[in-house]
């Protein structure tokens, strides 16, 4: 849920925590079975844009369930579906008024437990997002406690009765926010623009909202909250879901004494001042919060993952949420300082978080390089010219080393961000508010592009919830698998050789030529009996030779046409935004 520019701060922070070195997370002893999310490779769809079966321009769950032989065949292990309960979709399904069914505009229960038993029929696992922090104010647990100070919920969210508008220092939010004499507690802004503070004449009362104002934050301090929550998702696991991501979990706490936020003296898209959101995000209760999921989640069979939003300022943050004082807490916390940390596509960014990843964190790697919220990486990272070939590296870089990795529908296609060119075109909340600085999210949650057919084989509906990009024509699924050099067949052949190749599973990942500034290569190493494989990528517009080991390697996948079959990894070539991989052939 969170974007790029709105925790831009914490970035500023980046890579100066002091991060102890840790053991690796060498796996199960010796005879205990692997978790099956240990080296999964998740596929985030949003199921607004993914498949469209009964024409009313939105997708539905039953256009998920039409397209899990293209989900299989691509060769992931786990489909991630965003928000699809009943939602006033504000925010488009992360404003939830019930936690405990499915919004009819995706379908049913019913077509949800066809979509779970034919994903399993197919070998898939499905996660659900899980929305902690806040409800919608249309729940039935707000709309109660809003209506007295006595009700049963009356101390279900965070409600405040603020300060006298005649207090000192007020901040402009405060002031810009009097109802009956009375102004918000603090300066708190909203992550979608304005005051955090919303006034409820039934109370006298201000709640706070992290974000919409139509998604009142739940008071985790209160026991109650807790146990209803923990049931919805019960409910779910004893569907038969495979875990959750875990939307904005680190701030599901605020501070109790709800102190001013320190701010920058900048201002942010929507004109409100940029401020340290120290006090309502990684707070030591939201971890404890989390151990006591995880100890429920880990009671099911079947290795339930908990995948966790964690946009966080250094990878001690990071190390924090695996374990540490509360016990366990997220088997899968999202890695984010590869792939959404404003680096560039150079092989000094890479190497260094992805070393980092192998050799600090306590437990399995998760990245991602895409996702909802944010501009797709062909064009974050592409330079415009080369982006098909960057986007194979990119892939590379995902899929190859240790760890787990989380995709999104339509990155292996390489489909662009389609940014609305008139406000009037904006449905994301946040463009609504911060335009033309802020443009929104939804130009990355176009609808998928699987043929050239009308809507792209979306819709039979020409009026879709967001337009049909115009390259779907020559941009789809269809059309990507009939040309062996594509984006999409690229994918397929990681994504085969990340199962085929023993090392691939278990090895730990060893960087290659530390110091080239424009080659990332780094080797799959340390099972016995079987042969490293070694990866190479030129990010860079010229060729290069690269001298990474003594010995031959037989080449597994490439880029550039004339790679030959063997090569010398002491004179490897490398064409202008070439990536190759081989195995090592043994020396013996």
């Amino acid at each position: 849920m969170l974007k790029i520019a709105l925790v831009a701060w914490l970035w500023t922070l980046a890579g100066t925590g002091s991060v102890q070195a840790r053991p690796l997370d060498a796996g199960p002893s010796s005879g205990e079975a692997v978790p099956w999310w240990r080296d999964a490779v998740i596929y985030e769809v949003y199921p607004r844009s993914f498949g469209d079966t009964d024409g009313d321009g939105v997708g539905d769950l039953n256009g998920i369930t039409e397209h899990l032989d293209d989900i299989r065949d691509l060769g992931v292990d786990a489909v991630w579906i965003t928000p699809m309960y009943p939602s006033p979709q504000v925010d488009f399904g992360y404003d939830i008024s019930d936690y405990t069914a499915v919004d009819p505009q995706y379908g049913t229960l019913a077509d949800f437990d066809r979509l779970l038993a034919e994903a399993g029929n197919r070998g898939l696992r499905v996660l659900l997002d899980m929305v902690m922090n806040h409800t919608s104010d249309q729940h039935a647990w707000f709309r109660e406690s809003a209506g007295s100070r006595t009700n049963p919920k009356a101390d279900w969210y965070v409600w405040s009765d603020g300060l006298p508008a005649s207090a000192d220092n007020l901040s402009r939010q405060q002031r810009n926010n009097e109802h009956e004499g009375r102004v918000p507690p603090n300066n708190w802004i909203s992550s979608f623009g304005g005051s955090a503070w919303e006034w409820v004449p039934a109370r006298k009362q201000f709640y706070f909202h992290h974000f919409y104002k139509e998604q009142p934050d739940l008071n985790w301090r209160n026991p109650e909250v807790e146990r209803a929550m923990f049931d919805a998702i019960r409910f779910w696991l004893d569907r038969g879901v495979a875990g959750f991501r875990l939307d904005v979990i680190t701030t599901t706490y605020e501070d109790a004494a709800l102190r001013d936020a320190p701010e920058s003296g900048r201002l942010n898209a929507q004109g409100d001042p940029v401020q340290d959101i120290v006090h309502i995000d990684n707070l030591p209760e939201a971890h404890a919060l989390v151990a006591r999921l995880r100890k429920m989640v880990d009671a099911y069979p079947g290795d339930r993952v908990l995948v966790g939003e964690t946009y966080l300022p250094n990878l001690q943050a990071l190390a924090d949420w695996y374990t540490g004082e509360p016990g366990p807490q997220l088997h899968l916390p999202m890695n984010m300082f590869p792939g959404f940390s404003g680096g560039k596509y150079e092989a000094r960014h890479f190497r260094r978080t992805l070393e980092e990843a192998e050799t600090r964190l306590p437990g399995t790697p998760l990245y991602a390089y895409d996702n909802h919220d944010n501009p797709r990486s062909i064009d974050r990272f592409g330079d415009g010219v080369h982006d098909v070939q960057i986007a194979k590296g990119l892939a590379a870089v995902l899929l190859m080393p240790r760890g787990a990795a989380l995709t999104y529908y339509g990155a292996p296609l390489g489909m662009r961000t389609t940014t609305p060119a008139r406000k009037e075109d904006v449905r994301d909340p946040i463009g609504i508010t911060g335009w033309p600085k802020e443009k929104g999210r939804d130009g990355s949650r176009t609808p998928m592009q699987w043929s050239p057919a009308p809507q792209a084989g979306f819709s039979t509906n020409p009026e879709t919830w967001l337009p049909i990009p115009p390259d779907y024509r020559t941009l789809n699924l269809q059309t990507q698998l009939k040309d062996p050099e594509s984006l999409q067949n690229w994918w397929r052949t990681l994504l085969r050789l990340r199962k085929a190749e023993p090392v691939m599973k278990d090895g730990r990942t060893e960087m290659l030529d530390r110091e080239n500034p424009d080659v990332l290569s780094f080797r799959r190493t340390g099972v016995a009996a079987a042969p490293d494989v070694v990866v190479a990528i030129n990010m860079s517009g010229r060729a290069q030779t690269v001298d990474l080991d003594a010995g031959q390697a037989t080449t597994l996948a490439a880029t550039d046409p004339a790679t030959p079959g063997a090569v010398s990894l002491r004179r490897l070539r490398l064409a202008p935004f070439a990536t190759w991989i081989g195995r090592r052939q043994s020396l013996d």
